[in-house]
């Protein structure tokens, strides 16, 4: 068991993968059939001058930059990308999976990022993107740890909702830590979170949403016996289900 007095007051940094923007082949103004294996093998094999040419002239420097953090903090990341049916008029939705894995002090930390990114094409390049249904999690406790996530992917504007991260196994008698915040949509690289004891059963919360339709953003931890679990989930506001 950790001692809490020592890392209750620890600042600590949680990467969130909000910036996980990615290039799109823009071979036409339709997707082709290798339309997705072109993606994934531009991402798997580094090729940022693809990432370059393929964007907006307003993004294609700054995508790779976002890109090339990504693989600083986990250089074997492999991404998988199947392509969603698209309701959206004029818009492509791609289903987006992004593991990895490091090792620290030691110890190795997987990454799982799930999202959905929606784009248009305009003049052959991608265009009027956002990601939608961002669930991520860094992880050291090689999956011992028996949690559920109970966030939603939408809420009503000003509705009040819950956010509950429970813990299957709860430990008797064990103190452990956590906490969870909301952040600025404009603030994706590093933010800090200070560890609070927590109940043992989790971390469970009612918040309300904003008032104007957006996204919301959560990101928090649990520092476990068995390790420590990062989380980051958006939300959509919206003002009409």
């Amino acid at each position: 068991m950790f001692n809490l007095n020592l890392i209750k007051n620890i600042r600590i940094p949680l990467y969130l993968f909000i910036y996980l923007i990615f290039p799109c082949s823009a071979i036409t103004q339709t997707l082709k059939g290798d339309f997705i294996r072109n993606i994934e093998n531009s991402l798997n094999n580094r090729d940022l001058e693809f990432i370059r040419k393929n964007f907006r002239n307003d993004e294609n420097q700054n995508i790779p930059k976002q890109f090339s953090n990504i693989l600083n903090d986990f250089p074997d990341s492999k991404w998988k990308i199947k392509r969603l049916k698209s309701n959206i008029p004029n818009k492509e939705i791609l289903r987006i999976k992004v593991l990895g894995k490091k090792i620290v002090n030691g110890e190795k930390y997987l990454l799982e990022s799930d999202f959905d990114y929606i784009f248009s094409i305009l003049n052959g390049k991608i265009d009027d993107d956002n990601i939608k249904n961002l669930f991520t999690t860094i992880r050291n406790d090689d999956n011992k740890i028996d949690i559920s996530f109970k966030i939603p992917d939408k809420v009503l504007t000003g509705s009040k909702y819950d956010i509950d991260i429970i813990l299957n196994k709860p430990l008797e008698e064990v103190i452990i830590a956590g906490s969870i915040k909301p952040h600025q949509v404009d603030s994706f690289f590093e933010q800090e979170i200070l560890l609070e004891p927590l109940a043992s059963g989790g971390i469970f919360k009612m918040t309300r949403a904003p008032s104007k339709p957006g996204i919301q953003i959560w990101s928090g931890i649990i520092a476990h016996p068995n390790g420590m679990i990062t989380f980051t989930k958006s939300i959509d506001i919206i003002d009409e289900i």
